[in-house]
């Protein structure tokens, strides 16, 4: 069915003879002229409206300041000159190196006991020492193999028990094949000219000539170990790193570094609890019961005029009502409750007293603790205002305020110190593989702590897993020593006083803190081995502590006990890594140590340790 065909539409529409006819009007602007330039001048018409609004927004609402112009300040800057290990002592604090070079530095372990490891660094070396022969033409060939011949790397013995370690693994045992009897042993050699051995000594038919150019090349040789190849803890007079920042009980790195500040004397900032890593200034606390001595004084004071900038940051009101915020950042969508007093404090901040908070430049160099020693601050009325620090009063007053400042070691009732530290750090350091690692991790169900030596460096330098080492230094002893296969079992079940658990999980027992008695610490243990009883020790020297002291005398089996204090192990665990780093100084030298560094662990752990219990053997009655 069509529609019938209207043919006055109008009249139709006015009598409203067929509603479904729709109607459309367009309204069209009809500009008056084609010049734009003062519509885009966006004119307020009503200047009393715009007022209003200003008014009841407070933009009239005077207060009895104005903002900043300039700002004139004087400083007093002081380098940190003394660093102290914790139980170690005073010493220069390097200005050509990073303050983590100097604090995480460990020794590097050449030996553990009697049994040489570290073998691609005695090889560095010695191939160091033939690199300088042969700049010299008096030294030959021959006199190339003369310290091969007097410093050798000895091939192991498959047959030993000692040598295990070197020939368990095949790769070691075939990189160890390579090198016996081919390359020179660096290490002893560099050891034998610290102790004040001639460069000569050992090596017949050498001619006068020659022994005189040995000299100074062995001079250059332990000048590049000592300070370009690696950076080293201090040693004794026994040749042993006895100043290193390395708190074993620990976990943790603990020094101290001093500064003469003018008018205060010594200032010794302490770094009680340093993981490793990138160290800053909130590392360090104010120790004023710790004296370091001998800190020069190296102080400077500048003066700076300059120019107070507001602080800005994503999300802040902007200064007048009608300017649109960028909406990424709305911290007024924000709902806390009324217990979270941290975000109310920080809404509060954000939303309210944003705008009154400027900033100064000041630049200092690193490696800096410096104290200001007063700021003028001229507004836009001409006034000066003398403004003073914050965070002045009692260190014990919970009352003041302050930003970046430094705690005081202790609960004593002292004045609170406003200094800025700013240690000689550097933002990046270049971390290489892991070489050891250790999770420390609690096991409930046999009421102990472990050490489990996940990462373990092999004698030529590389890194394995520790089961795997465990393993196959197991099966070697096997081999040697083969089990007597024991008697078939008669019973249906069997007695076990304890079963065993793997070669690289260490415990460590409970034990009583003398003399009270009241505490309790972590004591080092060992498990006996399955090859023939013995204990089983430690490979990492994270473990070793204590282990490898080759002391004259020798000192007592009890001070060679390692302990760890139990809250230093959670019940998350811990975990202590050792790698190499490496970075740049602001000179371009370069600084490469070992260190430990030490993180959140995994959780607990089961070793599968019991004893005590019965095991079926599979035979039945009257079989």
């Amino acid at each position: 069915m069509t529609e019938p065909r209207i043919e006055n539409l109008r009249a139709a529409l006015d009598g409203r003879e067929a509603p479904t006819v729709g109607l459309w009007n367009r309204l069209e602007g009809r500009p008056r002229t084609t010049d734009f330039a003062r519509a885009l001048r966006v004119e307020a018409r009503d200047a009393l409206w715009m007022l209003t609004r200003q008014w009841q927004l407070g933009e009239f609402r005077g207060t009895d300041a104005g903002s900043p112009v300039t700002a004139a300040y004087s400083v007093d800057a002081t380098t940190p000159s003394r660093f102290r290990p914790a139980g170690g002592f005073a010493e220069p604090l390097p200005g050509d190196r990073p303050l983590e070079a100097v604090a995480e530095r460990r020794a590097l372990p050449f030996a553990f006991g009697e049994d040489r490891i570290a073998f691609d660094l005695r090889l560095a070396i010695g191939r160091r020492w033939m690199k300088l022969l042969d700049t010299d033409p008096l030294l030959g060939v021959l006199v190339r193999q003369k310290f091969v011949d007097r410093w050798p790397i000895a091939l192991p013995d498959p047959e030993a028990d000692a040598d295990t370690p070197r020939v368990a693994h095949p790769e070691v045992w075939a990189a160890m094949q390579a090198v016996a009897g081919r390359r020179m042993d660096g290490y002893e050699f560099y050891r034998h000219l610290k102790e004040g051995g001639p460069a000569h000594g050992g090596i017949p038919d050498l001619l006068g000539a020659q022994r005189d150019a040995l000299v100074p090349l062995a001079a250059r040789l332990v000048t590049w170990f000592d300070r370009q190849l690696f950076e080293q803890p201090s040693t004794d007079e026994e040749g042993r790193a006895v100043n290193s920042a390395w708190d074993p009980a620990r976990l943790e790195h603990r020094f101290s570094v001093a500064a003469a500040v003018p008018g205060a004397g010594e200032k010794v900032l302490t770094a009680q609890e340093y993981p490793g890593g990138t160290l800053d200034w909130h590392a360090f606390s104010l120790d004023p019961d710790t004296v370091v001595g001998g800190a020069s004084p190296t102080a400077s004071t500048f003066h700076r005029t300059v120019f107070p900038a507001p602080v800005r940051f994503s999300g802040m009101p902007l200064a007048r009502w009608w300017a649109v915020e960028d909406g990424q950042t709305n911290f007024a969508a924000v709902s806390p409750d009324s217990t979270d007093l941290a975000r109310l404090v920080f809404l509060e901040f954000a939303l309210v007293y944003s705008n009154d908070w400027y900033q100064l430049p000041c630049d200092l160099p690193a490696g800096t603790f410096a104290t200001i020693r007063g700021l003028v601050i001229t507004d836009v009325f001409g006034e000066q205002q003398w403004i003073a620090p914050a965070g002045t009063g009692s260190d014990e007053d919970w009352q003041r305020w302050s930003m970046f400042t430094l705690d005081t070691v202790g609960e004593d009732d002292v004045p609170a110190d406003t200094g800025l530290l700013l240690p000689p750090s550097v933002p990046k350091v270049a971390v290489g593989p892991v070489l050891e690692e250790v999770a420390l991790l609690r096991d409930e169900t046999a009421n102990m702590v472990w050490g489990v030596e996940e990462t373990v460096r092999t004698a030529t330098g590389d890194s394995r897993r520790g089961g795997e080492i465990s393993a196959e230094a197991r099966a070697h002893l096997l081999r040697l020593h083969p089990p007597t296969r024991p008697a078939d079992p008669v019973a249906a079940v069997v007695y076990r006083a304890m079963n065993s658990v793997p070669e690289h999980w260490i415990p460590f027992i409970p034990v009583h803190v003398p003399p009270r008695q009241r505490a309790v610490r972590l004591q080092r243990a060992a498990m006996p081995s399955v090859v023939d009883g013995e204990p089983v020790l430690p490979r990492t020297a994270l473990l070793r502590e204590n282990l490898d002291d080759d002391r004259r005398p020798p000192v007592p089996d009890d001070e060679r006990q390692y302990y760890v204090h139990e809250e230093e192990v959670p019940q998350t665990g811990t975990r202590v890594d050792v790698a190499y780093n490496r970075t740049r100084w602001r000179d371009g030298r370069v600084s490469v140590w070992l260190g430990a560094r030490r993180g959140t662990g995994r959780g607990e752990g089961s070793s599968g340790l019991a004893f005590d219990f019965i095991e079926d053997t599979g035979k039945r009655p009257g079989a």
